[in-house]
């Protein structure tokens, strides 16, 4: 018996009790005042087996109206038909039945919350082409899955990575999480679903500014976004991080990050070569000694990360394609070793 169910047992069991007494005395006045007070309380959302402080989907009556009115907010125009629209809500069913499959076959078991975050986010909102301004949103929820660009060499990855590596993150709600190359915006907001504050970087600047204003109309309130370089992190960010996850591939992990990230905290981040298919994606934890441990799972293939870190991996003897010459580093500051593995 599920644990609501049980709450309704003990309270009709409760209810019967109270009537037969009720019956044979005169405290039908107290009976009813014990029952107004105690029932209540039995119907309680954390009693019931909900969490209280678990987050409103942002658009659970998600329409077509409701759909243009974001986007429209969001200072993009969309070409979507009500007719294209109700094929993509069409599709939803379907992705998420893939998204639960890969994600079994894969962890032996798909996290309830990655698979709520990814119900709950209507996946065509975010596909844009913002270099040319023009809305690809009929592909949503598409089977195999697929990346889309974005604009400047940026990318929306597809969604079964995406799923791997949220739940691979193992996102708590009282976690602060930061993002490395905010592209689309779908998987900052997918994280924002299942922490307490959803911090993203991007060094693109037409693209961080024109993504920045497509949170607020999905109601997301704990998303923070700026352009930027990511190698440096967010220092602003009072306590650091409980999660650091790449969305493009490095050479190495930024030092600063192992200064951001909280004991307990993991780094999840693609390695490797900039189009190459070497790339690996390593995750780094802390240990409550601050000890970094790494470990490597599955090729991946991912944009390269801009910015200082090629030509800090230039100047560290690593060959980064494209980039011959080494730029003096801002800071001044060691880069952090290539993995081990372990």
């Amino acid at each position: 018996m599920k644990p609501n169910g049980i709450h309704r047992e003990v309270a009709r069991r409760f209810s019967k009790s109270f009537f037969l007494f009720s019956r044979s005395s005169s405290l039908r006045g107290l009976t009813a005042v014990i029952c107004l007070v105690f029932l209540p309380v039995l119907a309680s959302p954390a009693l019931a087996g909900k969490d209280p402080k678990a987050k409103a989907s942002p658009k659970q009556d998600w329409t077509y109206k409701k759909y243009l009115t974001a986007f429209h907010k969001s200072g993009r125009d969309t070409s979507l038909t009500a007719a294209e629209f109700a094929r993509v809500q069409a599709r939803k069913e379907a992705y998420l039945n893939d998204i639960r499959r890969y994600l079994t076959r894969k962890f032996g078991w798909a996290d309830p919350r990655v698979m709520k975050a990814f119900q709950d986010l209507p996946r065509e909102y975010f596909h844009y082409e913002y270099q040319d301004e023009s809305d690809f949103s009929k592909t949503a929820y598409e089977y195999p899955p697929r990346t889309y660009a974005l604009g400047w060499g940026s990318a929306l990855s597809d969604y079964e990575g995406q799923a791997y590596m949220a739940q691979l993150a193992h996102p708590k709600a009282t976690d602060t999480v930061l993002e490395v190359g905010t592209g689309s915006g779908f998987n900052i907001s997918l994280l924002s679903r299942m922490v307490k504050d959803a911090y993203s970087i991007e060094i693109i600047k037409p693209l961080g500014g024109a993504v920045s204003h497509i949170f607020k109309p999905l109601g997301l309130k704990n998303v923070h976004t700026r352009v930027g370089d990511g190698y440096y992190g967010w220092k602003e960010v009072k306590g650091g991080f409980d999660i650091i996850m790449f969305t493009c591939v490095a050479q190495f992990v930024p030092p600063d990050m192992f200064r951001q990230l909280k004991p307990g905290g993991r780094i999840i981040i693609p390695i490797g070569q900039p189009f190459k298919h070497n790339q690996v994606l390593y995750v780094y934890r802390m240990d409550s000694r601050k000890r970094v441990h790494s470990k490597k799972y599955i090729p991946v293939y991912f944009i390269p990360m801009k910015g200082t870190m090629g030509a800090q991996a230039v100047q560290m003897g690593i060959n980064v394609q494209g980039l011959k010459k080494a730029l003096r580093p801002k800071d001044g500051a060691a880069p952090a070793p290539a993995p081990s593995g372990k």
